[in-house]
């Protein structure tokens, strides 16, 4: 039965490109280093991947990794005010009501996502959901790949691997949770594709179908 579930962030519990979107080319136009321009739906086929691949896959004009890097951290530092300062509901449906629910029925929740440092922080206080999940880990934060991070939480809170699962929306989602030797679910909703999960789930809220 399971009694964990281990959360991506973009795509899976949230769609932030728009906003996302417009403050990158604010930092990008700022910093000049670079004449690329972005779109929501560029962002969200590079959405889950480290801050590092996005940089080299985005910057394409840009050559040395330190200066793609620069031009990266000031992204995230614009587009980190343009969330705190939205006013728009950026959940997808049925995304806080569910999470609620199904902490109160004893459910642990987790949030392991390739995003900068603060990034989870922000979106738990953005959507007050700190008081509900139990752990997080990130890219920002360790350096690790999301598998070996899914798996430092697992460790961490003595996860049993036949009671967790892991949601996400991306093939690389997938690939993480086999490496961290769990089931994935598959939030087709998202920005990704994946083929033979474990699940499929068309909207959030079904994930409550796989805890009963």
């Amino acid at each position: 039965m399971i009694q964990n579930i281990i959360l991506d962030v973009d795509g899976t519990l949230w769609d932030t490109t728009e906003v996302v979107a417009k403050a990158w080319n604010e930092a990008i136009a700022d910093k000049g280093t670079s004449s690329v321009k972005t779109t929501a739906a560029k962002l969200k086929n590079l959405f889950g991947k480290p801050v590092n691949i996005i940089a080299k896959e985005l910057f394409t004009d840009v050559d040395e990794e330190s200066m793609r890097m620069e031009l990266m951290d000031l992204c995230c530092l614009y587009e980190h005010k343009a969330l705190e300062q939205t006013t728009d509901c950026l959940l997808f449906d049925g995304v806080a009501s569910t999470l609620q629910e199904l902490a109160g029925q004893g459910i642990r929740l987790f949030i392991v996502s390739n995003c900068q440092s603060g990034y989870i922080e922000l979106f738990m206080q953005k959507n007050q959901l700190e008081s509900i999940i139990q752990d997080k880990e990130c890219f920002g934060d360790t350096g690790l790949s999301k598998g070996q991070n899914i798996a430092l939480v697992m460790r961490r809170q003595q996860l049993n691997p036949k009671e967790t699962i892991y949601v996400g929306d991306t093939l690389g989602d997938a690939q993480a949770s086999a490496e961290a030797g769990i089931p994935f679910a598959f939030a087709e909703y998202g920005f990704g594709s994946v083929e033979d999960p474990a699940w499929r789930l068309s909207r959030f809220c079904e994930v409550k179908d796989l805890v009963q």
